[in-house]
């Protein structure tokens, strides 16, 4: 100890807790390592399974799924599309209804629908109409879910059909613009060449989809949407890619029956929020998203255990050094 009190140039009366706490951790760990090799290997097995547990990812549906369907944005948003549809295509008022409902249906989105069977507008346009005009003033700030998602140091990510701004704009008034690594958005998944100048409207689309809604049944093909969205399986494998999800650690929580129905069948565990009735496809059901820590206490035991072992392992090194 003299030796090493020269090589600092201390003084060697120096008292032995100060040069300690003197010292870095980093430096201590470096110049005294546990004495047992066998002890630090354990260890670090056993901090590796535990950081490691059953999921490493959370992945949330936004509408619906953050906010409870009560709120009445939802209905809201539909009566938007159906004026979008009524003022800016020119779609009968009698038709807009059934055609609204059934596009969503084949199409994941009426929009998507809307582009499919070969109505021209612009996607900005269109979010800007339908979510430009939503009274977002009666969603209000979610401190118990803040303090929920802030509480998981794993993953958290939002996966949604809505265009960024609206994405923000709901996030922000719920106080959870903080919780999430990123926003897979409308944005994200289609790029403008995708859905812009290069995409073609099809000049019988609709009059073969009105044919299809007349006899549903038939051998009618429908022509593809050039738009990439829940709930079909492309939109889930450009989630994996681009956010580097592996969906067999994945918690996927929708409100949409068929979102969750694709996910899980590729690989996702899957949560239906908003229903205590568990359907084929959905291994998990929440009333609300607020029940997370109630269904899923592991999340909070495996981090619980990660924080035991570091503190236990601290404790040892600390006592190592002194020893």
């Amino acid at each position: 100890m003299v030796e090493r009190l020269r090589d600092q140039r201390l003084d060697p009366c120096m008292d032995f807790a100060e040069f300690i706490l003197s010292t870095s951790l980093t430096k201590l760990t470096s110049s005294y390592p546990p004495k047992s090799p066998e002890w630090e290997v354990e260890n670090r097995n056993q901090f590796q399974q535990i950081s490691m547990g059953k999921y490493d990812c959370l992945l949330f549906d936004l509408d619906d799924t953050l906010y409870p369907l009560s709120s009445g944005l939802a209905e809201q948003v539909k009566k938007n599309i159906q004026e979008y549809m009524l003022q800016k295509l020119g779609i009968p008022p009698a038709k807009v209804p059934e055609l609204c409902f059934s596009l969503y249906t084949t199409y994941g989105t009426t929009m998507a629908g809307l582009k499919a069977i070969g109505y021209d507008f612009h996607c900005d346009d269109f979010h800007g109409f339908v979510h430009g005009r939503l009274p977002y003033d009666i969603l209000k700030p979610d401190a118990i879910l803040k303090g929920i998602l802030l509480s998981l140091p794993i993953r958290k990510i939002v996966f949604t059909n809505s265009d960024k701004v609206h994405a923000s704009r709901v996030l922000q008034r719920l106080g959870l613009e903080d919780c999430f690594e990123r926003v897979i958005s409308f944005e994200t998944l289609n790029s403008s060449n995708e859905v812009g100048s290069e995409y073609t409207p099809s000049s019988t689309g609709i009059f073969y989809y009105y044919e299809y809604i007349r006899r549903p049944y038939s051998d009618i093909v429908l022509p593809r949407t050039p738009i990439v969205c829940k709930p079909f399986q492309d939109a889930f494998e450009k989630v994996f890619n681009m956010a580097d999800i592996d969906p067999q650690r994945t918690l996927f929580f929708d409100d949409s029956l068929r979102n969750l129905q694709t996910g899980k069948s590729l690989g996702f565990h899957t949560v239906m929020v908003g229903t205590s009735i568990r359907a084929t496809g959905v291994d998990h059901v929440l009333e609300s998203v607020h029940n997370i820590k109630e269904a899923f206490p592991e999340l909070w035991e495996a981090n619980e255990k990660l924080e035991s072992v570091e503190c236990s392992r601290k404790v040892s090194i600390e006592t190592s050094v002194i020893a």
